[in-house]
């Protein structure tokens, strides 16, 4: 949403740097809200590598970590849904990369930010041995995808989460690069 609000304000040229801080800034704030709601309901699970994550680790069972990746998957494409139907028919861009930036490089780039996010929420909310630093967790897995994207963002969106790609690729049906 935040990118649609920026291509149109310029134009549909988010790629400055201005539009880099402004997917940072809002996506960090929009995290930190969405796993301090969820935190209770769910642990704040809102991306399919975190519960893939905290599964491997023992943390959740199967069965729960497939409902919530369906929730997910699900949230995303609604989300894209709204959003195109609320801004008049914007399209609501799939993932891509930049030019001279091949796949190769995007999928390391997106496994070094996704571990540095899943360790971020394993030693903040998920550790038994977090202590009261667990207080901070939501506004620490904001910051930390407000910095990736920062770090990543101009060479292949950083999305560091399985549904923050698949939604508007769902709704644009653009599947080019969607590992």
């Amino acid at each position: 949403g935040s990118g649609m609000a920026f291509n149109k304000l310029t134009d549909d040229d988010s790629s400055t740097p201005a539009g880099l801080v402004a997917a940072a800034l809002a996506h960090a704030l929009a995290l930190f809200v969405a796993v301090s709601v969820g935190a209770n309901i769910s642990g704040g699970h809102v991306n399919p590598a975190v519960t893939f994550g905290a599964f491997v680790g023992g943390h959740i069972t199967l069965v729960r970590s497939i409902l919530y990746w369906i929730a997910q998957l699900l949230g995303s494409v609604v989300a894209c849904l709204l959003l195109k139907f609320s801004t008049g028919g914007m399209t609501t861009s799939a993932f891509s990369l930049s030019s001279g930036v091949g796949a190769w490089n995007a999928v390391v780039f997106e496994i070094v930010m996704t571990f540095g996010l899943v360790y971020t929420v394993y030693a903040t909310a998920v550790d038994p041995k977090k202590g009261n630093i667990g207080i901070i967790a939501p506004i620490a897995i904001g910051f930390i995808v407000g910095a990736n994207i920062l770090a990543g963002g101009a060479f292949d969106g950083a999305s560091m989460n399985p549904a923050v790609s698949f939604g508007p690729a769902v709704v644009s049906w653009s599947w080019a690069n969607h590992w």
